[in-house]
């Protein structure tokens, strides 16, 4: 039976090798590793790691190493095939039947790896003889190390059309071609992909060279070119670095995720060695989810132009399905215009560093970027940016998670929109006024006259309980007044955060629903504050009788909404009309004027007529 090399790599990558050796080894946490006294050979002190993002391994004092099917070829005592059936069995996987094809296949891919090496092989030669002159002066001026040259495998890939297929004369064209190395055209002899270009190897997680990026070096497009995809090489499933990132990653505990290879190149070169990037793409779910095997948050520090914003948000979005239990990313916001190789230069690895440590959450990023695309000036506007929040949440496949991004989000809304709203210009303080006015109507200073009260007195705050207690009564009204509700001053950090819960609950999209509603508060931790409200200790209105409006009484029903709607109204009106009141009353301070008497009236007046609407509704409701 011939096992494909592919297939073997997919059953080492849905096993975690530490958990098969813990079942007879005694194995502990070391850093982003596990650590554990050798079992072949005698030991004391723990030489023997293993890595799991690899899958190997390794005794630092006798030197065994090997992966999952070696561990139970070597230390189980099992043939291959039985060691693969076991394995295979624990990650699910059904064992190929016997396949001549296959086993052509499995052929064909080892002879790639060769192929690739060889080809590697050349370019390196390349880029240290007579030819690479040129690129040798490219990399001196972009300040590339002889040292990051030769650990990042520079080559260089002469400009002609038959080179390739000459140095390689070995293998077959169509082998080449297979590799991604020779371009095919019906009728026409394959010719070179790569000419012209320094050449830099993308490896595999295990450091084979699976495929290039090539740089062109002078005038001509495209800029970069990579490799097509190959049965090596799949762009969206490869992340360039990763054989160097993972290692260092384990020591920092970090994972950085740049745009380009020049950029990760630069950031390794800096010291920044935990660090890896896509390939001419946006990254793909299979890359996050690589990514995630390093770090748990790793953090993507995109270009500083506008390109590389939308990048990071794509990048968002695409990870907002799969985030699970600790598992996240985080966003490092470059200054306009710069890549991390350009802030290098410019002002070294402290500045980066310090761009990375103020790196933002994923659900920070959502928020800026959906904030940045409202100008919540009218009612519409604000109910888009609702919306807009309200489908990434949706998109978020873990319930638990998608619970509290709801939460989060719609506590931000909330305050924005009430920071925003026009009835909130300003809060109001105790105040006391000795002006007066004259027969003629004139503003006076300095005549004693009773004060003039403009403070949350206590009235106002029994108009406040009034109203969440309707909205306790009657749930269904949170979805009329929704956004009159989060512009209510209540007056006191309890009542606020009652008002927030509530609003949070309308988000959440649960049941308007009397016993449903007053049930979750209890749980929440506002179980007293509800039973308060509901005894109606203070104003009585329509709405907060004794009683509960049951759905049968539709006409008692409807005219206690109609009221509830207008004390809510009245509620977040008067703080305006007392902000405006001192406003007015500094100005008469200041600048008399019949103007600003007349305004001032106004105002009194408009205040006068609200507590006598409040007056009126509140009798009305003690007569029936």
């Amino acid at each position: 039976m011939n096992l494909s090399p592919q297939w073997l790599d997919q059953l080492r990558g849905r096993l975690t090798l530490s958990s098969i050796i813990g079942r007879s080894v005694r194995v502990e946490k070391a850093g982003r590793e596990f650590k554990a006294c050798c079992p072949f050979h005698n030991e004391n002190t723990p030489s023997f790691t293993i890595n799991d993002v690899k899958g190997f391994y390794h005794c630092f004092g006798c030197g065994a190493h090997g992966d999952a099917i070696r561990w139970m070829t070597d230390h189980r005592g099992l043939g291959f095939m039985d060691a693969v059936k076991e394995l295979a069995s624990e990650a699910g996987m059904d064992v190929p039947a016997p396949d001549p094809k296959a086993a052509k296949r499995a052929e064909k891919r080892d002879s790639l790896y060769d192929v690739c090496a060889a080809a590697q092989d050349w370019f390196v030669q390349n880029l240290q003889g007579v030819e690479g002159a040129h690129a040798r002066d490219y990399l001196a001026k972009r300040g590339i190390s002889e040292d990051i040259q030769t650990k990042f495998g520079f080559g260089f890939a002469p400009d002609g059309r038959g080179n390739i297929a000459k140095a390689l004369d070995g293998f077959a064209a169509d082998k080449l071609i297979e590799a991604g190395l020779l371009i095919s055209v019906d009728g026409k002899a394959p010719y070179d992909r790569f000419r012209g270009r320094l050449m830099i190897p993308i490896r595999d997680a295990r450091g084979r060279t699976i495929a290039w990026g090539g740089r062109i070096l002078g005038d001509g497009e495209p800029k970069y070119l990579n490799s097509p995809d190959t049965p090596l090489f799949d762009k969206g499933r490869t992340l360039y670095n990763i054989d160097n990132a993972a290692a260092a990653s384990r020591q920092t505990g970090r994972l950085i995720v740049v745009e380009g290879y020049m950029d990760a190149i630069a950031l390794a070169q800096a010291g920044f060695e935990d660090v890896v990037a896509p390939l001419g793409t946006a990254l793909t779910e299979e890359q996050i989810g690589m990514a995630w095997k390093m770090a748990d948050r790793p953090i993507l520090c995109l270009d500083g132009d506008n390109a590389g914003q939308k990048a990071a948000m794509r990048a968002a979005q695409r990870a907002l399905p799969i985030v699970f239990a600790g598992h996240s990313l985080a966003f490092a916001s470059l200054p306009q215009g710069l890549d991390p190789d350009d802030l290098l230069q410019q002002s070294g690895p402290t500045a980066l560093e310090r761009v990375l440590s103020d790196s933002v959450s994923l659900v920070d990023r959502i928020w800026q970027y959906e904030l940045a695309q409202s100008d919540l000036s009218t009612p519409e506007s604000k109910a888009a940016l609702k919306a807009a929040l309200m489908g990434h949440v949706q998109t978020i496949a873990d319930r638990d998670i998608a619970g509290f991004y709801r939460s989060e989000l719609m506590d931000r809304f909330y305050s924005v929109v009430r920071s925003k709203s026009s009835f909130l210009q300003s809060t109001s303080r105790s105040t006391n006024f000795t002006k007066s006015f004259s027969a003629k109507g004139k503003w006076q200073s300095g005549k004693s006259s009773a004060p003039l009260q403009v403070s949350k007195d206590q009235k106002n705050l029994g108009v406040v309980e009034a109203v969440l207690s309707g909205f306790l009564r009657i749930p269904k009204a949170l979805s009329l007044h929704g956004e009159a509700l989060c512009a209510l001053d209540c007056q006191n950090e309890e009542l606020s955060r009652l008002r927030n819960y509530l609003l949070e609950y309308l988000a959440q999209g649960q049941p308007l629903d009397h016993d449903h509603l007053l049930s979750i508060l209890r749980q929440e931790g506002f179980g007293e504050v509800s039973s308060r409200l509901l005894r109606a200790d203070g104003l009585h209105f329509s709405f907060s009788r004794d009683n509960d409006i049951g759905e049968s009484e539709q006409e008692q029903l409807d005219q206690a909404q109609r009221d509830l709607q207008e004390v809510l109204q009245i509620a977040v009106a008067q703080p305006r009309i007392t902000a405006s009141l001192r406003r007015v009353s500094a100005k008469l301070d200041n600048e008399p004027s019949d103007e600003a008497f007349m305004e001032f009236a106004k105002l009194q007046e408009q205040r006068r007529n609200f507590s006598q609407r409040i007056s009126d509704l509140a009798e009305r409701a003690r007569a029936r």
